[in-house]
């Protein structure tokens, strides 16, 4: 595992939505977080925004980044919790023809124990992968974006890295 330098970097597309019905573009560290850290790769941050936790307008916001072809994959931070306003997963179940990918899941709740413990048992952070577009949900605190980024997302979303990353498999998403 290792970013292999004679490889070229190639930069992908990345929207960042924020899940909360408190947050305000001045206050929302987590995104923030994020956005700094997708330019920061060298990847082009498409876009961001904010919407409150309701699992119908989450859907209709993944499925419009999902169908612009100038957006390659969607970072979410907020809604994975256990709560009852926690629908960030219920909304990615809406999209027509999204694909889990489990191991997102459970390499993040591994990493996340390492920083909070047991308490990582409350997260259902989540990924699929959704006509073409990937979509990652991780938690609304700064240390989950950071963990889920960090320790996931920079390498996987990097074309140089090895064995395997998820660029190099952009080509391939639409196949039937």
């Amino acid at each position: 595992m290792a970013i292999d330098e004679s490889r070229v970097f190639k930069p992908i597309n990345i929207a960042v939505l924020t899940v909360s019905d408190t947050r305000t573009a001045e206050d929302d560290t987590s995104g923030d977080i994020l956005a700094e850290r997708v330019k920061a790769a060298g990847h082009n941050l498409a876009a961001r925004t904010i919407v409150r936790d309701d699992a119908t307008l989450l859907a209709a916001q993944f499925n419009a980044w999902i169908d612009d072809p100038a957006i390659d994959a969607v970072v979410s931070t907020g809604g994975t919790g256990l709560t009852g306003r926690d629908v960030t997963p219920e909304a990615l179940s809406m999209i027509d023809g999204a694909r889990d990918i489990p191991g997102f899941g459970e390499l993040f709740r591994w990493l996340s124990f390492k920083s909070i413990g047991t308490s990582t048992v409350q997260s259902r952070a989540c990924a699929v992968v959704a006509r073409g577009t990937y979509i990652f949900a991780l938690p609304g605190s700064n240390g989950a974006v950071k963990d889920g980024w960090d320790g996931i997302l920079a390498e996987q979303l990097d074309s140089r890295n090895r064995p395997c990353n998820f660029v190099e498999l952009m080509p391939r998403l639409k196949e039937v």
